[in-house]
């Protein structure tokens, strides 16, 4: 194991912060890249790449690391906006999930984007630890660009349960993911139902997956005491968003991975200062839900829930 500062970050009356990476295997190959936490309250993603950091540590020491493999992680990059509880960078509120490539002549965001893709650059895979755009809770999942140059079935290599493959918008062309992609490394998004508070259960599977992914690539000879599920590939256009028409009080009935019918109740919008019933948010097909809105107070027209159709 090999831990390095991969560059430092400039920040208003602090002392520059180290953005460090922890290199496993051979010097100078690039198999695996792992990338963390890019948001501040990505407290969950930090904590997989830690438990992984200890993973690969005893998988190098016994010598269970293929020949020729190189493994870099890197559990967080934005040390700034985690250290004051923001979600985003915090002299401007800008992602740096939304600055890739990066521009190193550009902002402080673009610029720290730019310093990351150098160092994870020219990796055969990339594994992005990531959080949900929408704040709620989801089934565990692997989730590919549709670039043109993805391979989908390798996704299958983590065991997890679902493979989710995403036809990119214009905003999606500035994620790490996508640009990965572009510049020939297979990535994927890998994502648990936790962002701000770790999930011990969950954290490990993710690093089971990953784990799992590394045996199946020949890059350990380190078998997973899991075997894993038997993935389901679908596209996310065929996810059924259920819209809220009303704001107020969220009261949910179901959660992610609950069986629902047709007309279910999945939950129910009350008035805030009457407990008046607003609307009964209902299923629209018969399937699995897939994510559900966590916050307890909900707008009109937010994706409450969204269930994958299953026949």
């Amino acid at each position: 194991m090999r831990e390095e500062i991969l560059f430092t970050v400039d920040t208003p009356y602090r002392r520059p912060l180290p953005v460090k990476g922890w290199y496993f295997g051979e010097p100078g190959e690039k198999s695996l890249a792992v990338m963390g936490a890019l948001r501040g309250n990505e407290v969950q993603q930090m904590y997989i790449c830690g438990r992984l950091i200890r993973s690969l540590e005893v998988l190098e020491r016994e010598g269970q690391l293929a020949p020729g493999c190189g493994i870099l992680v890197i559990p967080c990059a934005n040390q700034f906006s985690m250290n004051v509880g923001r979600r985003f960078w915090a002299a401007d509120n800008t992602d740096i999930n939304r600055m890739f490539p990066g521009y190193d002549q550009g902002e402080t965001t673009q610029r720290i984007a730019a310093r990351i893709f150098t160092a994870i650059q020219g990796y055969r895979y990339g594994v992005h630890l990531a959080s949900f755009y929408l704040p709620g809770d989801l089934l565990p999942h692997v989730r590919i660009m549709e670039t043109g140059y993805q391979r989908e079935e390798e996704a299958l290599a983590f065991g997890l349960p679902y493979v989710v493959l995403r036809r990119p918008q214009p905003y999606d062309t500035t994620t790490l993911n996508y640009n990965w992609q572009i510049w020939d490394t297979q990535a994927f998004s890998l994502y648990t139902h936790e962002t701000d508070r770790v999930d011990q259960a969950a954290a490990w599977q993710a690093v089971e997956a990953i784990l799992r992914f590394l045996r199946a690539k020949g890059l350990s000879r380190r078998e997973v005491s899991s075997p894993g599920a038997e993935p389901i590939l679908f596209r996310e256009d065929q996810l059924h968003n259920v819209l809220s028409a009303a704001g107020g009080l969220l009261l949910r009935h179901r959660r992610p991975g609950d069986v629902v019918r047709t007309g279910d109740v999945l939950g129910e919008i009350l008035d805030p200062c009457t407990c008046t019933v607003l609307e009964r948010l209902r299923a629209d097909c018969p399937g699995r839900v897939f994510f559900t809105h966590r916050a307890q107070l909900i707008a009109g027209h937010e994706v409450a829930c969204r269930v994958r159709p299953e026949a």
